[in-house]
């Protein structure tokens, strides 16, 4: 699995300090391929979805939490247009999602 890595030029917190953070309590239990509950994998599926700095993780005071080893991608077409999303599975993605979805299909 991909590592926790600084994304900006200017000086952050150290790591050790985001330990009590939910992202990286997440990241731990991924990374120890521990079982997610559902609560945990609607919260990546949410931040990811999200964000606007990467598409398989979720940014935290300018570090880079990745989840490219649990994430999956899906196409959603809903009110008649195709959308990518990523998500660790389809009922997270619905939770994430509002609205009428006409169809959900999962990409290898």
């Amino acid at each position: 699995m991909d590592k926790i890595r600084k994304f900006v030029s200017w000086d952050v917190q150290p790591l050790d300090n985001l330990r009590e953070c939910t992202v990286y309590k997440v990241y731990e239990k991924v990374a120890k391929g521990e079982k997610l509950t559902r609560d945990e994998k609607n919260y990546i599926t949410s931040k990811v979805n999200t964000n606007c700095h990467f598409r398989d993780g979720i940014a935290l005071l300018g570090w880079r939490f990745p989840f490219s080893k649990v994430l999956h991608t899906f196409i959603v077409k809903q009110y008649g247009t195709w959308q990518e999303y990523q998500a660790v599975d389809k009922t997270s993605l619905r939770a994430h999602i509002y609205g009428r979805i006409e169809k959900i299909v999962k990409l290898s």
